[in-house]
């Protein structure tokens, strides 16, 4: 296998614990990633490899395109935080004050902040929900304001999968007037030069890789489990053959669908180790930087069964995926990809691919590649 791109002095075993991937078999078998490291500002490690469609046919290039699954949500926390720095919202401040048909079913107090550290109590859907609802975006916000908690809010943290991009989406929607997706990349993505998107434009297909599902996906009890983990895992159960169809790259999914390279994944998180600028492009000032970061719920997370210690949108590093620092911060994708941003060492990973592992977060692919990057460290 033909590693392409560059690697500074001293990132070498970066490079051969990335080619190491690619000698891996059975359910961690590689078949095409990439992985862009930042260090103080500036590209320590930007390397590719492999293929972008099953067929072997379409070499992994350097700016191609994957669904990242849940790494979206850095980039969907970064736009509710950048409404945040505007003093158009404030993380205390009720939801249903800016969305208020989301008051219904004794919702009104719950708080943006709880939205986004998924303590909600809206982990998923009640009614019968389907991959092709998702393309509505009407008709799941409505859904969503319509339904009543199934914990209360503010006592417990059970991952809102999906339901955390519509809820965020819907509080960007109504604070700003655009979505999601347009103030992405009308105020971060694009004046920051981050390849990031959630609502893929038609002109961009070329670019994107074929996503194979799992091999041996895991496959958990449902009728043994408790409500909140229950929703948050079905109705309706996500279907990697679905991403790769020009409906659901068009779609806006703040939760699950941004397509990204690992250079866009890395700058976005540089910005963010960085203070909130990067190359003279600010991002979030350094107070807002701070709320989105603070620890908001210190408990076990009922779906993912560990404690990420989230915080408005992002996971902290208790459990040590984004290397050793704890107070490293970011967002890993299932099957794999992953963001992270280390205020402390002032480092930026981004690592995507396109054959899924069977974890949502853990994978030893993304976790060996963290390790080396941080090893060497000078």
């Amino acid at each position: 296998m033909t590693i392409q791109g560059t690697v500074a002095a001293g990132f070498e075993p970066v490079r051969e614990a990335f080619a190491a991937n690619f000698a891996r078999t059975g359910d961690y078998a590689e078949l095409g990633a990439a992985l862009c490291v930042y260090r103080r500002g500036e590209v320590v490690v930007d390397l590719w490899g492999g293929f972008a469609d099953a067929a072997r046919t379409r070499p992994w290039q350097a700016d191609t395109l994957v669904n990242v699954w849940s790494t979206t949500k850095t980039a969907t926390a970064a736009c509710v935080a950048r409404l945040v720095d505007a003093g158009r919202i404030a993380y205390d401040q009720p939801v249903a004050e800016v969305w208020p048909e989301f008051a219904a079913a004794g919702k009104g107090a719950i708080t943006i902040a709880q939205v986004m550290s998924h303590q909600a109590g809206l982990p998923g859907f009640l009614e019968p929900t389907t991959l092709d609802d998702f393309y509505d975006w009407d008709r799941v916000t409505d859904r969503l304001a319509a339904q009543a908690p199934v914990f209360a809010p503010g006592t417990a943290n059970s991952y809102h999968a999906s339901t955390y991009g519509f809820l965020a989406g819907e509080i960007v929607r109504r604070a700003s007037g655009r979505t999601l997706g347009a103030l992405l990349a009308e105020e971060i993505a694009g004046p920051l030069g981050a390849d990031i998107h959630i609502g893929l434009p038609a002109s961009e297909d070329g670019r994107v890789a074929e996503l194979l599902a799992a091999d041996h996906p895991i496959e958990p009890p449902l009728d043994q489990l408790p409500l909140p983990v229950r929703l948050g895992l079905s109705n309706p159960a996500q279907d990697p053959a679905r991403v790769n169809t020009r409906a659901w790259r068009a779609a806006e999914l703040p939760a699950l669908n941004g397509h990204a390279s690992a250079r866009g994944v890395a700058r976005l998180c540089a910005a963010l180790a960085e203070g909130g600028t990067l190359a003279g492009v600010r991002v979030l000032g350094p107070q807002t930087l701070a709320q989105m970061t603070a620890i908001a719920a210190d408990r076990e997370d009922l779906l993912l069964g560990f404690n990420p210690q989230w915080g408005m949108g992002v996971a902290h590093n208790l459990i040590g995926v984004y290397g050793p620092n704890p107070r490293a911060f970011g967002h890993s994708g299932w099957g794999g990809s992953f963001g992270c941003a280390d205020p402390d060492a002032r480092v930026a990973i981004g690592y995507v691919l396109n054959h899924m592992g069977p974890e949502l977060v853990g994978d030893p692919r993304g976790k060996g590649l963290a390790d080396a990057v941080f090893a060497a460290l000078d």
